[in-house]
């Protein structure tokens, strides 16, 4: 049953909040189109739920559900028709910003003369539909490193400027999901053009859609929808109030930078390090994470490529300064990984590096848990520090 769509709304603003039917969330996507986007949102691949391109409603994971938890990620199919019934998936859009691998330019000799170009930029700009709130956080995470700090990173800020971002609320949090506590979710209320919240009940299937700028709001004008009612809102606040409190897991917000600040030298860090395979998938997953290497190619003809690829701390190479690495031993890249997300970054950036997507846990191939290595070391520190565990709240 499709949500009625009495009376259509024809003109909103920024703030503005109505409900549109599956017919109207597929015309969302076909107006994207039709305006130039590439549009991009969540599709099944590779055993997975992974970026891809978006054409119609009937490109979305529809009745698919996920299944994560330390060291384990599997899809399921129902025969459900919710089409947003899933947490994250191993990739995040960040890549689509701020690629694993770009070329910065290219040089080629002729004569004397050595001409250096610019490889071209995608042209279309972009058009993400699925976006969780703990992605676009952490989109905004990014601008704080990439865009708006003293080095702007050109190719990711325009970008990003031209995005355009149609969230998603998640209703069905992952078991290693713990972004309530960090407050990126599963609610969202600012960063978007367009957010909805996928509703079904006895009111039928249908999305409430709120305007979070002009251009989406413009959008949604195109696109039959009708005005929000009280139970519209209510339906919204139950969904999201049972997301949060399906949450197992639990970060301390506001202390643990400070708890790790003045626990650099806990035996937890060797602790973990005898699991620690120091492989780097947690940097590689994690929709925040920004090192980067540089490398210059040659070849016999004197051309000459500058490509930047994503690097991680975890890599012994990653901390070798004229002679060695600083960080020479497992413990001590663990260690800097986790105090720099969740503590120094604030230094840096004045915002935590978490947003509590469970990649880290679910992607780590011996399964370490973040939360649970915050919790070990707030057991021993002393001071009243509250932390959520799988275990700790079985």
């Amino acid at each position: 049953m499709s949500a009625p769509t009495e009376p259509v709304v024809t003109h909103l603003e920024v703030g503005a909040v109505v409900v549109l039917n599956v017919e109207g969330l597929d015309e969302l996507i076909t107006k994207l189109v039709a305006a130039g986007y590439e549009v991009k949102g969540p599709t099944v691949g590779e055993s997975a739920i992974v970026p891809g391109p978006i054409r119609s409603v009937n490109d979305l994971p529809k009745g698919v559900h996920d299944a994560q938890s330390p060291g384990s990620y599997r899809i399921s199919a129902s025969d459900d028709h919710a089409f947003f019934a899933w947490a994250v998936g191993p990739e995040s859009w960040k890549q689509e910003h701020f690629p694993p691998s770009q070329i910065m330019w290219r040089g080629e000799s002729d004569g004397d003369t050595m001409i250096f170009r610019e490889p071209l930029r995608p042209s279309a700009p972009l058009a993400i539909l699925g976006a969780r709130p703990c992605e676009v956080v952490a989109l905004r995470v990014m601008d704080r490193v990439l865009r708006d700090g003293d080095h702007r990173d050109e190719r990711f800020s325009d970008r990003r400027d031209a995005s355009f971002i149609a969230v998603v609320e998640c209703a069905t949090p992952a078991d290693t999901c713990f972004c309530s506590s960090m407050h990126s979710g599963p609610e969202i209320d600012e960063g978007f053009d367009v957010a909805l919240t996928e509703l079904d009940d006895e009111r039928g299937h249908r999305f409430l859609a709120r305007c979070g700028s002009t251009r989406g709001a413009e959008l949604l004008s195109l696109v039959p929808t009708r005005r929000a009612g009280g139970s519209d809102f209510d339906a919204r606040a139950s969904l999201l109030n049972d997301a949060s409190a399906r949450m197992s897991r639990s970060m301390p917000y506001d202390t643990v930078a400070s708890l790790l600040a003045r626990n650099t030298e806990h035996p937890r860090w060797s602790d973990v390090a005898e699991r620690c395979l120091s492989c780097g998938n947690c940097t590689l997953v994690c929709p925040t994470c920004f090192c980067s290497d540089v490398h210059d190619t040659t070849d016999l003809l004197g051309s000459v490529e500058r490509r930047r690829t994503w690097s991680s701390c975890f890599d012994l190479e990653h901390s070798y300064v004229h002679g060695g690495a600083v960080r020479a031993s497992t413990s001590s890249r663990y260690r800097q990984w986790m105090t720099h997300k969740l503590s120094t970054w604030w230094d840096q950036f004045d915002t935590t590096g978490c947003v509590g997507c469970g990649r880290c846990l679910v992607w780590c191939p011996v399964g370490i848990d973040i939360t649970e290595e915050v919790a070990a070391i707030a057991a021993s520190d002393g001071a009243k520090v509250e932390v959520r565990t799988s275990r700790s709240s079985s």
